[in-house]
């Protein structure tokens, strides 16, 4: 049995619209790719044929991660989620203030897949997250990242 993904909607649409964007333009883009450098000749020192192969091989690998998790996927609603918590969850758009060092930061608490640090887009199973899943405004969230430790106040949650 495959494993559930937690997902937002914002997120789905993002998964759907890359698994469209692969089969609809990137299959055809590297079938060309293999078209050209099978015309060059002997494939067994072809290089733009094994670069063309391998980038076929990585393509199909997503397209199979993606069509799995659209086959076995929860949408998250985070209303009834905060309520049930009574707190953070995934979906949360989540403001939090470090203890140590005063540094505010804003971030939305996602499931792994849709994880993206540089979105501001944070995993749920990261020990950040883990630490936040729950708490409400005011609360400390503590706990341990690689080899320090953090603290941080909850400032706002939405």
């Amino acid at each position: 049995m495959s494993k559930v993904t937690l997902l937002t909607t914002e997120g789905l649409i993002e998964l759907k619209e890359e698994l469209k964007h692969l089969k609809e333009v990137r299959r055809i883009e590297i079938a060309d790719k293999l078209k050209e450098a099978i015309s060059y000749g002997d494939l067994s020192e072809n290089s733009e044929y094994e670069d063309a192969r391998s980038e076929q091989a990585q393509l199909e690998s997503r397209i199979t991660e993606l069509e799995e998790i659209m086959k076995n996927h929860e949408i998250v609603d985070t209303k009834k989620a905060s309520k049930k918590l009574g707190g953070i969850n995934v979906g949360s758009l989540v403001t939090i203030t470090s203890i140590s060092d005063g540094k505010k930061e804003t971030f939305r608490i996602v499931g792994s897949t849709e994880s993206d640090i540089f979105e501001d887009k944070l995993s749920n199973e990261s020990p950040i997250g883990k630490a936040l899943i729950g708490k409400g405004v005011g609360d400390i969230a503590k706990g341990q990242a690689g080899s320090g430790t953090f603290e941080y106040k909850i400032v706002d949650i939405k």
